[in-house]
């Protein structure tokens, strides 16, 4: 089965606002451990997550991130979102980054 071509790739960055910095890694770790448990197709960088799919299914994570990051412990949340949308189609991740690896 052919996969299906990712209508937008959305990075977010995290920034819960917790006891110390010990703390807020710990919950950023809790939120990759979400996403990857979702099942949506996402990488890891330095200073934010990519995920790549269905525009809804992508914003509908990022909500349920900033809800894990509450349940954690943290006090607020602070999220950085970047959106690639296109109906047609977008490229992929794989696409993006291969070239400069």
């Amino acid at each position: 089965m052919k996969k299906k071509t990712p209508t937008a790739s959305i990075s977010f960055q995290i920034l819960p606002k917790a006891r110390n910095d010990k703390h807020a890694i710990k919950i950023i770790d809790t939120v990759i451990a979400l996403v990857k448990e979702l099942g949506v197709t996402y990488e890891v960088g330095p200073m934010e997550t990519t995920m790549e799919g269905d525009l809804d299914t992508m914003i509908a994570v990022i909500r349920i991130a900033q809800d894990t990051c509450i349940r954690e412990g943290a006090t607020s949340v602070f999220t950085n979102v970047k959106i690639l949308y296109n109906p047609k189609g977008v490229m992929t991740i794989e696409q993006k980054v291969t070239k400069h690896r």
